[in-house]
């Protein structure tokens, strides 16, 4: 799980590091001129946007975590229109999330050493790529003040102590657990036979007739010809591109695995009778006529415990990291006074 500190130091670096965005321009300044589908990065004024039991979040708060959301925003001097409220209302909500932890960890009483203090400022001070964008970053967020800013770094600290303490610790997932999830959920786990193979297509003409028919037939008998004469996966890969009609061309006529439902008869039942790396016939469906290599055939099987347990066990750890985050959450938020501005 990434620590506080790391995302503290992202998102303490944020504005400093857009110096040339609208949200840096002296209040004369103009800012950049925005798309019809980009919103402008929001003016900094240090107005409130919230209350945490009398804690004062402002929009300087509220625009860091909008740029850790969607850091793409300092590229294109904006945020999607189309998704701006939502990263909005998602950075307002860490935000106060954050605080709320912090002020937990202030109930709490607890406190951070001095050396883990002057390690951490080592550490933020070698995230620039120079003094002088550091000496930026000073003015800009901290006022010139050093204490201001291990004041920040402390509080991102305390903030990773508690979560450490109540979210990512307690969401290890055990073996046992991983294991008692796999028996409980076998469907989950179950391969259906499927078939890896790559197409070269010939599709049916828009005006039907015989003799229109009859030409794809040959065009299909000159494709295999040449299907025939390829031996790798690559060779028939680009003979595909070059020839066939259908979507799957562009990705060198790779269908990747599909499940046995999900192909037509005809090509089920000659792929049976196939070994991987085999070229089929010129298959006609209808009025087109396809031709594949069979890549591997694999049955139905139940995939091995070994074979899913280290993801499985990342998956259920993200999974138990979030329940118990939201639940920390709305414990916070039960007994705390919030105001939105």
């Amino acid at each position: 799980m990434k620590s506080k500190l790391s995302l503290c130091i992202l998102l303490l670096t944020a504005l400093a590091a857009t110096g040339q965005v609208a949200s840096h321009a002296p209040s004369g300044m103009a800012a950049p001129a925005a798309s019809a589908t980009v919103s402008p990065v929001l003016q900094i004024s240090d107005k409130p946007v919230a209350r945490v039991n009398g804690a004062v979040l402002t929009d300087r708060d509220l625009l860091r975590e909008m740029f850790a959301i969607f850091p793409y925003a300092k590229q294109h001097n904006g945020f999607p229109k189309a998704q701006e409220a939502s990263i909005r209302q998602g950075a307002l909500e860490m935000i106060i999330f954050e605080e709320l932890v912090y002020q937990e960890a202030a109930r709490r009483k607890l406190s951070i050493s001095v050396v883990r203090l002057n390690q951490a400022e080592e550490e933020f001070h070698k995230q620039f790529h120079s003094p002088e964008d550091y000496d930026q970053y000073m003015q800009v967020e901290m006022q010139g003040s050093r204490q201001v800013l291990r004041q920040r770094i402390q509080r991102a600290l305390l903030i990773d102590q508690v979560l450490k303490a109540e979210v990512e610790e307690k969401s290890a997932v055990s073996l046992a657990e991983v294991r008692a999830y796999y028996d409980k959920n076998p469907a989950r786990f179950r391969q259906p036979e499927s078939f890896s193979i790559q197409s070269i297509s010939i599709l049916p003409p828009q005006k039907t007739s015989p003799e229109l028919i009859e030409q794809n037939r040959k065009r299909a008998d000159a494709a295999l010809r040449q299907a025939k004469v390829t031996r790798t996966y690559d060779e028939f890969g680009l003979l595909a591109e070059k020839v066939s009609e259908d979507d799957f061309r562009v990705n060198m006529g790779d269908h990747k695995a599909v499940g046995r439902d999900k192909l037509p008869p005809q090509i089920v039942q000659a792929a049976e009778a196939m070994q991987a790396g085999q070229v089929s016939g010129a298959i006609q469906i209808q009025n087109a006529f396809t031709i594949f290599r069979l890549n591997a055939h694999s049955p139905a099987r139940l995939q091995p415990f070994a074979e899913v347990k280290a993801d499985l066990g990342t998956e259920l750890g993200k999974s138990k990291y979030e329940r118990l985050r939201s639940g920390l959450a709305k414990q916070l938020r039960a007994r705390a006074k919030i105001e939105i501005v």
